[in-house]
């Protein structure tokens, strides 16, 4: 049994070392079509004026739902047009690998909104009320469990996924630390939420899928 698990285990090794330009390709559009999603979900949420705590939640999880869905439905398609199957035990792999802090940060996010949406039995004071500026520390967190999982999912895929996770692990540290440090700032707008949103998943994807692509079309 010891012996089976092991050659299984080497080969979807194999196969995903012999996958990497594969997923080099693949990865390309799925970046720029989430950097795209974020920055446009970035600008309606100021347009809108989304700007309660629970509004940002529950709206940058149904943007998070539906960039989700969009990668599932190009990773799909391109599995198909290259008559390759979809759900491969190399890619059970990396789902795998993906989950455990996709997880935590879908759950955080229903945590923020379950407790900011029950209705307070006394009036909250000036410098608790419910305003996305004050949420800053979500996108910086969500930003390092995003991290986590790009990392893991690196070892699997690109080498240069790992150092990209590793670049919003640094950021939603940084992020962290700035909301942290004592300041004379004036209050921040809610605005800059969504603005924050907006930088780490959506330029940041998107650079990186362009850069993705720009240097696939130089390889060929």
């Amino acid at each position: 049994m010891e012996t089976n698990w092991a050659a299984e285990h080497l080969q979807i090794i194999r196969t995903l070392m012999e996958r990497s330009a594969l997923y080099r390709r693949a990865l390309a559009p799925i970046m720029i079509f989430a950097g795209l999603i974020g920055i446009g979900a970035a600008v309606a949420g100021a347009v809108l004026g989304i700007k309660t705590q629970t509004e940002f939640t529950g709206y940058w999880m149904s943007v998070a739902l539906a960039g989700v869905a969009g990668a599932f439905l190009l990773v799909r398609r391109q599995a198909l047009k290259k008559n390759e199957p979809f759900w491969s035990p190399p890619a059970r792999r990396v789902a795998q690998a993906l989950l455990p802090p996709l997880t935590a940060g879908l759950l955080l996010g229903v945590l923020v909104f379950i407790v900011w949406s029950r209705p307070a039995v006394v009036a909250a004071p000036n410098d608790m009320r419910d305003d996305a500026g004050d949420l800053l520390w979500l996108p910086a967190l969500w930003a390092v469990f995003y991290g986590c999982a790009l990392h893991a999912a690196g070892f699997f895929t690109l080498r240069g996924l790992r150092l990209f996770g590793w670049l919003f692990i640094a950021a939603g540290n940084l992020i962290l630390l700035f909301l942290f440090i004592p300041r004379e700032f004036p209050e921040l707008a809610w605005q800059n939420s969504h603005y924050l949103m907006g930088f780490l998943f959506g330029f940041l994807q998107l650079a990186y899928g362009v850069y993705l692509y720009v240097t696939e079309k130089r390889d060929l």
